[in-house]
């Protein structure tokens, strides 16, 4: 794999991760975690785990409708999205303590040219 495809990789990695704390925040709230288990840049896939409090959950199927539609529309590159709940999350995304949380109107970080919408929750 090339630097270029490495960086680029990494580059929409920290999208989806992103992606993923700015659009469901609950998930952490409530004691879940989400994960980039895989993402497949040439195909336009990626696979999130759900886990911690959001296995079990009996709105996960909701959440996870709702990650698949949402991440489609807002990250151009991701074509297919695979989610399904789990008892061990990954090391991104909300799981691992790699990267906190972001709530709506928390800044961060000086760069906000990821920042989207704020959750309707």
């Amino acid at each position: 794999m090339s630097t270029e495809t490495a960086d680029g990789d990494e580059e929409l990695r920290e999208r989806i991760s992103n992606f993923l704390r700015r659009n469901f925040p609950q998930i952490q709230m409530h004691g879940g975690s989400a994960a980039i288990q895989d993402l497949d840049r040439e195909n336009g896939e990626v696979t999130i785990m759900l886990g911690g409090a959001c296995s079990g959950c009996g709105i996960s199927p909701m959440t996870i409708q709702a990650i698949k539609s949402r991440m489609t529309e807002e990250i151009p590159e991701i074509d297919t999205v695979y989610a399904d709940t789990g008892s061990d999350g990954g090391s991104e995304g909300m799981a691992g303590g790699q990267v906190s949380p972001s709530f709506p109107g928390e800044t961060t970080s000086d760069d906000d040219s990821d920042e989207g919408p704020d959750a309707p929750f």
